[in-house]
């Protein structure tokens, strides 16, 4: 049985489709999630889940470029990556430099922080 006394009422809103719902999760004094309630569909629920136990984002930065039209070449992670690595991975594209031409989807950095991700481009230069 929850003590009441003892919950922890969390809200989020969704961001995985365009409704944006109202999600609250209810976890003990233990951080243990309880219930999960407001979520139109299943996907809500997951989202919140994640949030709670394992937080993930997608990186977007640039890079610098030589030879390119612009003087910054916009990169992205090739897969979300845990939200407490975010500066991990700004760190390591601080003073990286590429020369064109660069095609779009060619691996900047592999493997990026030993995260099994890879900083690829988003633009072809």
């Amino acid at each position: 049985m929850i003590d009441m006394a003892d919950t922890l009422n969390k809200t989020f809103t969704c961001i995985v489709c365009p409704r944006g719902c109202e999600v609250t999760a209810t976890m003990d004094g233990e951080g243990n999630i309880q219930k999960i309630e407001g979520n139109f569909c299943p996907r809500g629920a997951e989202y919140v889940r994640n949030e709670l136990t394992h937080p993930m984002r997608q990186l977007t930065s640039t890079v610098i470029i030589h030879g390119g039209i612009y003087d910054r070449l916009p990169v992205i992670l090739s897969s979300e990556i845990p939200k407490d690595k975010m500066m991990d991975v700004m760190r390591a594209l601080d003073g990286i430099e590429v020369s064109a031409p660069i095609r779009r989807g060619d691996v900047i950095i592999h493997d990026v922080c030993g995260l099994g991700v890879d900083v690829v481009a988003s633009r072809s230069m």
